[in-house]
């Protein structure tokens, strides 16, 4: 019988561990990338205590039952360095009063608070100063002449 003599060379498959423990680095730090991703970014929770205003929806909805009573329209506009509010109600007559709040940007939690001034019957302006360019929520509260509240929520753009 012929036998025919296999040699293996042990350097030859020296190797073939440190594919594994490579392949697992990468898992650990493609994970670990992610993680860094998912912890720095945005949460995506835009209201604070969001479970405790979720268990009270019913306010939610009489508020904005109530707000939709008034009939009252809010326009926000954002132009050189002025936010520029016009509110009118459902005749579309200009509604006075006292109007407050700020501009926050949705991504970072940066605020700009506003003092608005009232130029003409339902208008009123509030310089911004310099804002970052990219969008922006305007948060806002009026307060009208009959003691009525009226929230408005605009998204406005910064060039």
């Amino acid at each position: 019988m012929n036998e025919v003599a296999v040699t293996v060379d042990p350097r030859r498959s020296r190797w073939i561990p440190w594919v594994f423990v490579g392949g697992m680095l990468l898992v650990v730090v493609v994970n670990g990338g992610l993680i860094w991703a998912a912890l720095s970014t945005f949460t995506g929770v835009t209201v604070g205590k969001s479970y405790d205003r979720g268990r009270t929806y019913n306010h939610v909805l009489q508020t904005a039952a109530r707000q939709q009573a008034l009939g009252w329209q809010a326009e926000v506009t954002l132009r050189a360095g002025t936010l520029v509010v016009s509110v009118t109600d459902r005749q579309g007559l200009s509604v006075d009063g006292v109007l407050e709040g700020l501009l926050q940007r949705p991504l970072e939690a940066v605020q700009q608070p506003l003092t608005f001034r009232q130029t003409r019957g339902g208008q009123f302006e509030s310089s911004t100063g310099v804002l970052r360019p990219g969008q922006w929520e305007a948060r806002l509260l009026l307060h009208g002449p009959g003691g009525q509240t009226f929230d408005i929520r605009r998204r406005v753009l910064a060039p």
